[in-house]
């Protein structure tokens, strides 16, 4: 099999019908390593919104329970990327992100704003860093699988081309990025999980390592103090070579799924997904108050 042979299949699909088809390609086969770390940086991002920051700490799933938090996020997004919308997986899945979130009182603009990230950032990442850049057709079934996604969790006004993704973000970004403290909780928390996954000693290389990857608009939101020039080059130049030396491997014949990951720690003996995720926490912001439409809930 060559080298682009995938890339061709996918162009010869339609990224509007077979959307989430291109989409687990893509995900799985072609950049399953970056498409983990874009996601990861996609939620990281949505921290520096205070509104977003603030309710994850009053919750405290991502300060007392992070890993935990981690991997049922990971895998309730993956399900619908495995085995679709309309399956039992996938219906099951949507059903428990929006049991989740219709527990709390999340605004649309907030909502909107992180269904932004899954299609942008990624995006962003397999550019600078992927071995090859995305092509229009996965980038195109990247926003219809996620405007999917958007109107089965009954978001409102969602962008319709990449490029009005990538506005709202940027937009969303410069207007509401700020400190907070609860936030930066929530962030110190998420790189100490990051660093847990590897031998202690590493785990200050680890965290200036992954302060370079960050710019400079998320850095001042949470108050970091910037890694030098020369770290900064020098860690996205490796990240860079990674990929030119993945671009030189041959073409993966399995797919390679979010459950399959070794950072999803919590499940050694497997699980149900209509158990992942959060319950409601009485008193965090007005629980419960945000209104989802029955079909929306039941993810159909």
């Amino acid at each position: 099999m060559k080298r682009f042979a995938r890339l061709e299949q996918m162009r010869r699909m339609d990224p509007y019908r077979q959307a989430t088809e291109i989409y687990r390609l893509s995900v799985a086969y072609e950049f399953p390593w970056d498409f983990t770390r874009a996601l990861e940086l996609a939620l990281y991002r949505t921290y520096a919104v205070p509104s977003i920051g603030r309710l994850l700490a009053e919750t405290a799933e991502l300060t007392e329970r992070t890993q935990k938090r981690y991997d049922d996020t990971s895998l309730l997004l993956d399900a619908v990327v495995e085995h679709g919308f309309g399956s039992d997986q996938g219906r099951t899945a949507i059903r428990r992100i929006n049991q989740m979130h219709r527990s709390y009182d999340i605004s649309d603009d907030d909502m909107r704003y992180v269904l932004c990230t899954f299609v942008v950032v990624p995006k962003r990442w397999i550019d600078a860093y992927g071995w090859r850049r995305l092509s229009r057709h996965e980038t195109v079934a990247s926003v219809v699988h996620y405007r999917t996604l958007g109107r089965h969790m009954g978001i409102k006004d969602i962008p319709e081309t990449y490029e009005e993704f990538e506005t709202c973000l940027d937009d969303y970004e410069a207007d509401r990025f700020a400190w907070d403290e609860q936030a930066r909780r929530v962030s110190d928390a998420t790189l100490d999980l990051m660093s847990s996954w590897y031998p202690r000693p590493l785990a200050p290389l680890l965290r200036t390592t992954t302060l370079a990857l960050l710019d400079d608009p998320l850095l001042r939101a949470f108050r970091y103090t910037p890694p030098s020039a020369a770290t900064r080059a020098w860690v996205r130049r490796a990240v860079r070579l990674r990929g030119r030396a993945v671009r030189l491997l041959p073409p993966r014949r399995a797919p390679h799924f979010a459950r399959q990951n070794w950072e999803i720690k919590g499940y050694p003996d497997g699980y149900r997904l209509a158990d992942l995720g959060t319950r409601p926490v009485p008193g965090v912001r007005g629980c419960p108050v945000r209104h989802v439409a029955a079909s929306d809930t039941e993810a159909g």
